[in-house]
């Protein structure tokens, strides 16, 4: 593996090892303003987040290199209610998308096949991603903070498992 693409590959794992901890700390503020299933929500996305950076240290591993574990930036640690909590996630997902289209481009441009296979998963994952923060982020923003809806929408949202 050239040397560009492992140095993209090891900022990805950080970047999804940071969205580990940004899931986590929305999880956090969601507890704290009693919202437990919208909180369980963003912990299952934590985790998931969290395999999303094993499978980039493994995939550096099985290429021959030792992954390159670097510092996370701490996440932010409030927001202004729900609907910023999911617009942001939002937003982050978006992100996260460019970098994985951005890293798409470095094994394209170095012809790294095997890495472009694996980065597929990712590209596919992404749309599935921005999909259902999307449809939560709406159907927030459709309750226009009122109280039952929200109730009975933080209900369903701690129904979902982790992957």
């Amino acid at each position: 593996m050239k040397e560009k693409l492992y140095e993209a590959l090891s900022a990805q794992l950080n970047e999804e090892a940071y969205s580990a901890y940004l899931y986590l700390a929305m999880s956090g503020y969601l507890t704290s303003i009693n919202m437990p299933g919208m909180a369980a929500w963003m912990k299952a996305q934590s985790q998931e987040e969290m395999g999303h950076a094993q499978k980039f240290y493994r995939y550096i591993e099985s290429r021959g290199r030792q992954a390159k574990l670097m510092a996370i930036q701490a996440p932010p640690f409030n927001w202004e209610g729900p609907v910023a909590v999911f617009e942001s996630a939002l937003a982050h997902e978006r992100a996260i998308t460019s970098h994985i289209d951005g890293l798409m481009d470095v094994a394209e441009s170095e012809k790294d096949r095997a890495t472009a296979i694996f980065l597929q998963w990712f590209v596919t994952e992404q749309v599935e991603e921005e999909e259902n923060v999307e449809q939560v982020f709406t159907r927030l923003k459709m309750l226009n903070a009122h109280p039952a809806g929200l109730l009975m929408f933080d209900r369903e949202l701690g129904a979902r498992a982790a992957k």
